[in-house]
């Protein structure tokens, strides 16, 4: 019997070999948005980990007709109320936006209402992660080294494609917006696993490797930045990392109800 396939809701190259070695030895044939030739984008319009991931995984295994999996990911500062958060990788590209819509911007550092926005920032100009991090550090000047506490989170969405009663498809359901997600969610069965790594945020950044925040991510564990330990060892302790090793779990328990299912339909 082949194996089930299991899409990865990337078509990034360097993440889908990054998913192939976290979810090593569960019984699916990984496949990428690529390899199963889509090209349609599913705008993440969540304002939390868990509605993006959510939205991702519903509107990709809609278009596919596969279990798939998804995950939205950032960086959650306390100083600055969880920021930058689920906008982690549009930090400082963003208009003004007022705290109901926008509640982990403060007016300080992204344009809020009264607040002023930094030279060079806004949603007209393109960051760079370098940009990003320059930022960051900015809005934590003031910030003591013991209020500078930080984690990196993932939440993993796995789900599978609703069905009309003919068991067809539906056409591309992407949601327009958060509301009424999670009861949507629940009727495609989505099921969802965090991971974090907890650390501080550097004065400066250090080190060479990784990308991202990782080089103002310091680990007091290990003494070192993300940027400055191993490949191979933050793939180990990193928050996808600890978030793929529960969807492992999972995954591994769906074998057996696909069988089922499978031989309920022959």
């Amino acid at each position: 019997m082949p194996q089930p396939k299991l899409l990865i809701a990337t078509g990034n190259p360097g993440k889908m070999r990054e998913y192939r070695e976290l979810l090593s030895g569960i019984p699916f044939q990984l496949v990428s948005l690529s390899d199963v030739g889509i090209t349609d984008e599913v705008e993440e319009t969540g304002t939390t980990f868990h509605e993006n991931a959510a939205l991702k995984t519903s509107g990709y295994a809609a278009l596919s007709g596969l279990l798939t999996l998804a995950d939205d990911s950032g960086l959650e500062v306390d100083a600055l109320d969880g920021a930058p958060g689920v906008y982690s990788a549009r930090y400082g590209e963003l208009p003004s936006l007022t705290p109901a819509h926008e509640p982990s911007l403060t007016p300080h550092y992204e344009g809020g209402d009264g607040g002023v926005v930094p030279a060079g920032t806004g949603p007209n100009v393109k960051m760079t992660d370098e940009d990003r991090v320059s930022l960051l550090l900015r809005n934590m000047e003031e910030v003591p080294r013991e209020r500078r506490t930080a984690r990196f989170r993932c939440v993993i969405a796995v789900g599978r494609p609703s069905q009309r009663e003919t068991g067809e498809i539906p056409p591309t359901p992407l949601y327009p917006s958060a509301e009424g997600l999670y009861e949507r969610g629940a009727s495609v069965g989505l099921a969802f696993m965090v991971g974090s790594v907890a650390g501080m945020i550097q004065y400066e950044p250090v080190g060479d490797d990784g990308f991202g925040y990782d080089p103002v991510f310091y680990l007091p564990s290990y003494g070192q930045t993300l940027s400055q330990i191993s490949l191979a060892e933050k793939n180990r302790i990193s928050h996808r990392a600890d978030a793929a090793r529960k969807a492992v779990t999972f995954l591994s328990g769906q074998i057996s109800a696909i069988s089922r299912q499978g031989k309920s339909e022959s």
